[in-house]
């Protein structure tokens, strides 16, 4: 373990590393400050550069930009009340409020600083769950895998839709779509329409890069809504008032960032719907829920430390098990297979200083984030006024060059672009994009698990329920269909 610890040490502080975290950083605030750009943008835009890295670098590069992009969105949601992800969505209106109130800098202040306490809570409960959960998973066959991953399938569609039907839609699309080409048990070519490019499957990174990066460079390009207008000139002393904060909101503090890392470790959540739940949390038990829209900072402080909580949760079944926690993983653990470090309980006993580095990482790029989102905080009038006219292209630029540059297939480029349309068609419909991305990277091993314990079997279907721990996956998969089938069944008997 110490050789390991000094190995990991000695990546993670090479002066290399570091440079690209400082980078990195700079440009996860850039891309999240930017009203429209989010972070599974910033991570997806990334891929290209990561291509040409070592593991370590790359894993950096992501984890920082990610965090900083994350808590970066609360800048224009603050001073512009246009949240800039996603997750910084859920007290957009309560920050700007605040800015109204004369007190922007109290509202960013609380969003940092609670960002980064949230993001070391959900790191520390990485670093202690994973090795455990590493070492059950070890004891894993394949038919528990399989009802692992259709749990996390499911997750997928209860969880991040307030429509299941149309998760449901998405989810069976991502699972078509890991359907065509060759990688399949049999090796048996499906849907490749007598074209030797689709043998291979369609690509996850470019597919990825479009359904993020393509579907907000279209929508910004139909979009007519003129940008909002600065009502602050000036933002004073971010972290004054900040130690009153958490003196007076400890229970929130904790409160938010265990739901956050909770909510993150669920396939196909992640930061948004963390952020969304920490704040309706927050207004149903706070002594002053009345306060709540008007300018009350308490449930800037929850939500801010449940959005960067969950990024350290998404990485936990994402490590242990491959299965991704919300959609940045899931680009994630692509750059993982690219990088042959393949997640799963064996990483943690083949690979044990690139685990301790991931760790490392995590509570670096949590640290770094309060002096650079300063930084950022105090500039952001200027990057708030770059011309999305004049960003949006070279977006689309960068894109079409990254995704060349991964396989120098042109059929590639084809595929982000489709999968870009795509993408922009099914949200502008409401249909969630989560689901399609679960359903593409974990299809094929939903089917090459099912496959493998049907031939141990010899096509018994009971042998799914016979050992324990699939015993209980499957009662729980099964509980999360049925209980909602039931309440609507019994509710429909009620009103009759």
């Amino acid at each position: 373990m110490e050789q390991a610890l000094a190995q990991a040490f000695a990546m993670v502080f090479d002066p290399y590393t570091l440079l690209v975290m400082v980078v990195a950083s700079l440009y996860g605030l850039f891309v999240g400050a930017v009203p429209g750009l989010s972070a599974t943008m910033a991570v997806a835009l990334l891929v290209p550069v990561t291509f040409f890295m070592q593991p370590i670098p790359a894993i950096a590069a992501m984890v920082t930009a990610t965090a900083m992009a994350i808590f970066s969105g609360d800048i224009p949601g603050c001073l512009l009340r246009i949240p800039g992800t996603p997750a910084s969505a859920a007290y957009t209106d309560e920050a700007f409020a605040l800015t109204r109130k004369g007190q922007a800098e109290l509202a960013l202040g609380a969003g940092l600083v609670f960002s980064a306490v949230g993001g070391l809570f959900g790191t520390a409960v990485l670093i202690v769950a994973s090795p455990a959960l590493a070492e059950f998973a070890l004891n894993f066959s394949s038919f528990e895998y399989f009802w692992l991953v259709l749990l996390g399938l499911t997750c997928a569609v209860f969880i991040t839709s307030d429509r299941p039907l149309k998760g449901l839609v998405m989810l069976l699309l991502g699972l078509l779509v890991a359907c065509v080409g060759l990688n399949n048990p049999a090796a048996f070519p499906r849907f490749t329409f007598g074209s030797v490019d689709m043998t291979g499957g369609i690509g996850m990174i470019p597919m990825m890069i479009g359904m993020f990066a393509i579907s907000q460079v279209i929508r910004h390009a139909v979009d007519t809504t003129p940008p909002g207008e600065l009502v602050v000139e000036k933002v004073g002393g971010v972290l004054a008032g900040q130690w009153q904060l958490a003196r007076r909101y400890p229970v929130q503090i904790l409160r938010g960032s265990t739901l956050g890392t909770v909510v993150g470790a669920l396939p196909g959540a992640g930061a948004d719907i963390a952020a969304w739940m920490s704040y309706a949390m927050s207004k149903k038990f706070s002594k002053e829920p009345e306060k709540f829209g008007t300018g009350h900072v308490e449930g800037i402080v929850e939500s801010g430390a449940a959005n960067n909580s969950a990024l350290a949760g998404a990485w936990i079944p994402a490590l242990v098990f491959g299965i991704p926690g919300d959609s940045i993983t899931a680009i994630v653990i692509g750059v993982l297979y690219m990088k042959n470090l393949n997640p799963g309980p064996t990483l943690f006993t083949t690979n044990p200083q690139n685990i301790y580095a991931v760790f490392m990482l995590f509570v670096i790029a949590n640290i770094i984030m309060i002096p650079l989102g300063i930084l950022c905080i105090k500039v952001a009038k200027r990057i708030l006024l770059v011309p999305r006219d004049v960003l949006m292209p070279m977006i689309l630029i960068f894109c079409i060059v990254g995704t060349f540059a991964i396989n120098n297939s042109v059929f590639d480029i084809g595929v982000m672009l489709a999968a870009g349309v795509a993408a922009w068609v099914l949200e502008d419909n409401d249909f969630p994009i989560a689901p399609a991305i679960l359903g593409v990277v974990l299809g094929g091993m939903l089917e090459e698990n099912f496959i493998t314990s049907m031939i141990k079997a010899d096509g018994n279907l009971m042998a799914f329920l016979t050992r324990p721990i699939a015993a209980g996956l499957a009662v729980l998969t099964l509980l999360i269909w049925g209980v909602p089938l039931i309440k609507r069944l019994f509710g429909r008997r009620a009103a009759a």
